[in-house]
């Protein structure tokens, strides 16, 4: 990957008006990799920009603000390779600090925080001081997620769905969550007993019985992180320095720092690298570079229009950039690959070719494509390869006939020459003719390469020759009447069989074609069926991780006895599990693979069926 020495704006925050960078989305564009997306959020000035540059290895990087002002405006960006994963690139989101007093605007710190959401993998929230219900309360945007995303258009979504607000489906797309809390003082103890980072959080997050307003506001963010992120990690950090060092954080020697401040940051990193998953879409998909800056876009565009982000429509609109451009690659293999043919070639290479190339295509076509779900786009490809090849049939024939026919008048120039001599013209002169005649149907038949047409050129060049040859052996006075009608007769078998020869070739040429065909549809059907298999099985895995957390969940409420809570995640459950279950191939293969087979094959097969009709072919 390309190498990003500094962080850069991804998505610009001018009064209070967002907008991506247009150099930032170009660098995502050129990233094919697949993407680890970390996005810290949190108040400003409680030292968010310090863990994104310990994540990305470095001392200085994203501003490190030492006086009381935000100094991250909007959301930045660090790509780096992964530390851990080869062929993945790390991406660290630094976003503005939520709660600015300069900015005073929470609507606009609410859609930095759903964009965090959205484009991460892993949400780190910092914090200071304690989890209690001040910290909480400052996380108020949690509570507001069902308003600033939908999982769902609404023409897709159910009544139920609208009605309810609140989706079960996004523990599926939310990223995971990890608690950060800085300059923490008190000692890990819940009743006299130790207890770890993790837990300490569990306990912070605990709801409270009764149905109250005052009990309703304390569980309500509790229950939406519970809800939202039930993959929660806490590690809690010490004061790193003394408050007279704490400006110049960035420049102090990490031997002047904390040691126990030290340590959680090493196991913070730590945790990160190793735990922090790869970033996917609905169904499972991972996400590359690429396909973080369409959604990105999309994202941030549809804010700006004082709308909603739906994770439905924006992964819709980037399958729809990404499937066409798919096929514009596959095509461009298939295309550069089959430029090299140098006609004419034979029936055999050329279908050899093309089987080849077809392969590849297909290959590129799906290393690049998702969510093709009706077979739109591959159907596509395979018409423009199927057009394409046609050109070259034709382009191939052309170049044969040229070829050949140049080649007999080359080779029969010089019995030319004899015939406007008169050479023939005497007595015995139609054996002289018959002998040279003879002798250019063996040296062109002698030639190699002369591809499809040969034997068709040679037929026409024969009717062509039948009525000089006809009338030397009528001119002959050597011969007797008999022996004229013999040597007639022997002739009419002789084109007639030449005939039958060029028709049954071209029988055989065809019967081939189709069959190299048939085994490159086969094996596209063999690679198309792996591919829609391996993203059901994604989709599954998807939504098992989904059900194991609402079970855990589940089990936790039943243990601390809000029972009524834990009936209702049985529906939610209960309708993971039905779409687990309906993930199957089974219908894409039979309404889009096997017509695309069928389709691929009548397309070709039509191509010489109307060439064979023209010259009478049965076929």
């Amino acid at each position: 990957m390309a190498l990003m020495e500094s962080p850069v704006c991804l998505i610009e925050n001018t009064n209070g008006k967002l907008q991506v960078d247009q150099d930032a989305i170009s660098f995502l564009m050129g990233l094919s990799q697949p993407v680890v997306v970390v996005a810290v959020v949190g108040l400003y000035r409680t030292g968010k920009s310090y863990l994104m540059n310990k994540l990305a290895g470095k001392k200085n990087g994203f501003a490190l603000g030492a006086t009381i002002q935000s100094k991250t405006k909007g959301i930045w960006m660090w790509a780096l390779p992964h530390p851990t994963k080869p062929g993945h690139t790390l991406v660290l989101l630094d976003t503005e600090g939520l709660g600015d007093v300069e900015k005073g605007d929470q609507t606009n710190d609410a859609w930095i925080f759903s964009l965090a959401i959205l484009l991460s993998s892993t949400l780190v929230y910092n914090s200071r001081g304690t989890i209690d219900n001040q910290a909480l309360e400052n996380l108020q945007y949690v509570t507001e997620l069902t308003e600033r995303i939908k999982v769902k258009s609404s023409s897709s979504a159910s009544a139920e769905e609208i009605e309810d607000g609140a989706d079960a489906q996004f523990v599926q797309f939310f990223p995971s969550f990890v608690w950060a809390v800085r300059d923490f003082t008190l000692e890990l103890e819940l009743d006299g007993r130790k207890v770890n980072e993790d837990q300490y959080l569990e306990h912070a997050l605990s709801l409270r019985k009764g149905k109250d307003r005052k009990t309703l506001n304390y569980n309500l963010p509790r229950e939406c992180i519970r809800n939202y992120f039930p993959s929660r990690r806490c590690f809690v950090f010490v004061t790193p320095a003394s408050s007279e060092n704490m400006p110049r954080l960035e420049s102090m020697d990490e031997r002047d720092l904390n040691p126990a401040f030290l340590n959680v940051t090493s196991s913070f990193c730590r945790y990160i690298f190793e735990e922090s998953s790869v970033k996917t879409v609905k169904g499972g998909l991972p996400v590359t570079g690429r396909m973080l800056g369409h959604l990105a876009k999309t994202y941030v565009e549809t804010i700006a229009k004082g709308n909603v982000p739906c994770l439905e429509n924006a992964v819709l609109a980037m399958a729809q950039i990404e499937n066409e451009a798919a096929v514009r690659d596959g095509l461009t293999v298939y295309q550069d690959g089959m430029k090299d043919l140098a006609f004419p070639v034979g029936i055999d290479e050329i279908s050899k070719q093309h089987r080849h190339w077809d392969n590849l295509a297909t290959k590129a076509f799906m290393s690049r494509s998702f969510k093709d779900e009706d077979g739109k786009y591959l159907k596509d490809l395979a018409e423009a390869i199927t057009k394409h090849y046609s050109a070259l049939l034709t382009e191939n024939e052309e170049a044969s006939e040229r070829y050949c026919r140049q080649l007999l008048t080359d080779l029969s120039a010089p019995m030319a020459g004899k015939l406007q001599q008169g050479f023939y013209a005497k007595p015995g002169g139609y054996e002289l003719y018959c002998g040279d005649h003879d002798n250019i149907v063996a040296q062109f038949r002698s030639q190699p390469n002369k591809g499809v047409k040969a034997e068709e050129v040679l037929e026409q060049f024969l009717k062509e020759k039948s009525v000089e040859s006809n009338s030397i052996l009528q001119a002959d006075n050597k011969l007797t009447d008999q022996e004229k009608k013999i040597h007639e007769e022997k002739e009419r078998a002789a084109l007639l069989e030449q005939e039958k020869k060029a028709a049954e070739e071209k029988r055989l040429e065809m019967e081939r074609t189709l069959q190299e065909e048939r085994q490159s549809q086969e094996e596209k059907l063999r690679m198309m069926q792996d591919k829609m298999e391996e993203e059901m099985k994604k989709q599954r895995e998807e939504s098992e991780r989904a059900i194991e957390c609402k079970l855990l969940e589940q089990r936790d409420l039943l243990e601390k006895g809000f029972k009524e809570k834990a009936d209702i995640l049985n529906e939610e459950i209960r309708e993971l599990r039905e779409k687990s279950s309906s993930a199957s191939s089974g219908n894409f293969f039979t309404n889009t693979l096997l017509p695309l087979l069928s389709h691929g094959l009548q397309t070709v097969s039509s191509i010489y069926q109307f060439k064979a009709l023209k010259k009478g072919i049965g076929f």
